[in-house]
């Protein structure tokens, strides 16, 4: 009975994986061993970021909205408690974008809030 070395399989498991490792320097797009490291470590870090991507958003959305407040007297943490007290539904990343686009909209804002507040 012959041998079965199950090489069609293997190479398309293989070739799966090289693909995902182009674009490497040397053995780290060429070496079996190397390429799977290569590959299982980028795939943890993409992970990993993905989630950490929102928190980095997130971080950048407050220090925008910050700066705009302090333009107009005003601190972050009273003017998100003055939108909550306004009924003002706005996310941070909609507050992010009207403090970077249309200032004067913001000032708006900020005049409803100390009003409300």
């Amino acid at each position: 009975m012959p041998r079965v070395v199950n090489s069609v399989a293997s190479r398309r498991r293989k070739k799966k994986v090289f693909e995902q490792a182009k674009g490497n320097y040397a053995g780290r797009s060429k070496l079996w061993r190397t390429v799977r490291e290569t590959v299982n470590k980028g795939q943890t870090y993409a992970y990993r970021d993905r989630r950490n991507k929102k928190r980095d958003f997130r971080r950048l959305w407050i220090t925008r909205i910050s700066a705009a407040c302090r333009m107009f007297d005003m601190r972050y943490s009273a003017f998100i408690d003055g939108l909550k007290k306004a009924g003002i539904g706005l996310d941070r990343k909609a507050l992010a974008d009207i403090a970077a686009r249309d200032i004067n909209a913001f000032e708006q804002l900020v005049t409803m809030v100390k009003q409300a507040g």
